[in-house]
């Protein structure tokens, strides 16, 4: 099974925040038999969410995605030009440029999507939480 990880699930999946249900934990937990990717995305909206000062990460953005990947065996996708042509059609339910941008590749990989964003659920992608 792909799952693609919400942005706020990657730092609280990484922060052991209690935010996150723990009927994840084996899934999130188990790259073996399930493929977790995060997206190039996350790592944008986190750059950008520091540099406003609402975020804090004490690591630099590349230390991140190899803890991600090496520590914990998440993938890491980039943007491909298919999900930038879904992004162009998708109809606006959510305005968030970054979700809108995940959204298109959760629909485009037929991943299903780990996010507690509630706006998620008006496209077709899969969205579990």
């Amino acid at each position: 099974m792909r799952y693609l990880l919400d942005t706020h699930v990657l730092l609280w999946w990484r922060a052991d925040d209690s935010r996150l249900p723990h009927r994840w934990d084996p899934i999130l937990g188990n790259t073996e038999d399930h493929d977790i990717t995060f997206s190039i995305v996350s790592l944008w909206e986190i750059a950008i969410k520091r540099a406003l000062g609402t975020l804090e990460l004490a690591i630099p953005m590349a230390d991140f995605s190899r803890q991600l990947q090496e520590g914990h065996g998440f993938r890491q996708i980039n943007i491909e030009p298919e999900e930038l042509d879904r992004l162009q059609i998708l109809p606006h339910h959510h305005r968030d440029p970054f979700d809108r941008l995940l959204i298109a590749q959760a629909l485009e990989t037929g991943a299903i999507a780990i996010t507690n964003d509630r706006h998620w659920k008006k496209y077709r992608c899969k969205v579990q939480w």
